[in-house]
């Protein structure tokens, strides 16, 4: 991967990450560096899902991808939110 696509890829979580955490209803007291990972890791697993059901590559946006993307961020930050309410209660 060129530098430009991990740019591209850091970029693309970081928004994956905050439409998750917005899809998500309630407020989740996690940190903003986790969401970003969170975003970071469910953009490239959605990738390899959307590749593996062939509608990875189509012309145009992606829309079925970044479904896929941000349905894992907003799993994952609502478990991570969960998980880290647990670790530091209020």
């Amino acid at each position: 991967m060129e530098v430009t696509g991990i740019f591209s890829a850091l970029i693309i979580g970081l928004i994956i990450g905050i439409v998750g955490r917005l899809v998500v209803p309630g407020r989740q007291n996690i940190p903003i560096w986790l969401t970003i990972v969170i975003g970071i890791v469910a953009a490239l697993i959605g990738t390899a899902i959307a590749g593996a059901l062939g509608v990875a590559a189509t012309k145009g946006i992606d829309w079925l991808e970044l479904v896929i993307q941000v349905v894992l961020a907003a799993l994952g930050v609502a478990l991570a939110a969960g998980l880290y309410a647990k670790r530091h209660p209020s």
